[in-house]
């Protein structure tokens, strides 16, 4: 690369410059990672030891349970997840052949797959879900302030604000 070529290339380096975090921000942004990263694998462990369930299958479990009829078409949940339907699709097939789930096709338009949760899913979920209530409270709720953790919804709803603005489909949260 020539002189001319290399100067070139800085000035267009220097103009995308980002605006770098500051230490403070740095610190608090690596907090961030790491302790959401612990924290999943932590309750996505617990899950698994104690009930051979996967932190992705608690949730979907979940989704299943708060959704009306206790269905959704599989492209709804996929996006609730966040997950690429692939993904999903993947795991459904593992709890419907373990009777957690049952697919079919849509009642109300005939066109693409609705997961249902089963009375077997259902039950799974009731046992499950105080493993997973107790690791969400002694692995960030307790460990916390009310007010922090008031502060930790808002400052999370502002991140969902605008990512969801530009996916308003995986819009989860009450009105």
């Amino acid at each position: 690369m020539s002189d001319p070529d290399l100067e070139s290339t800085r000035e267009a380096w220097r103009r995308r410059e980002p605006r770098w975090l500051d230490d403070r921000q740095q610190r608090s942004w690596r907090a961030l990672v790491l302790g959401t990263t612990l924290l999943f694998d932590r309750l996505d462990d617990d899950l698994r030891q104690r009930h051979g369930l996967s932190l992705v299958e608690y949730e979907i479990l979940v989704r299943l349970s708060e959704a009306e009829g206790r269905e959704l078409r599989m492209a709804r949940l996929a996006d609730s997840l966040a997950h690429s339907r692939s993904r999903v699709t993947h795991t459904v097939k593992r709890m419907e052949a373990e009777g957690l789930v049952t697919r079919c096709g849509s009642t109300v338009d005939g066109r693409g797959v609705v997961c249902r949760l089963t009375e077997r899913g259902d039950l799974i979920l009731r046992n499950v879900a105080p493993t997973h209530v107790n690791g969400v409270r002694d692995y960030l709720v307790d460990l916390v302030s009310d007010a922090d953790f008031e502060t930790l919804g808002r400052v999370m709803d502002a991140v969902s604000d605008r990512l969801i603005a530009d996916h308003p489909e995986r819009e989860l949260r009450d009105k």
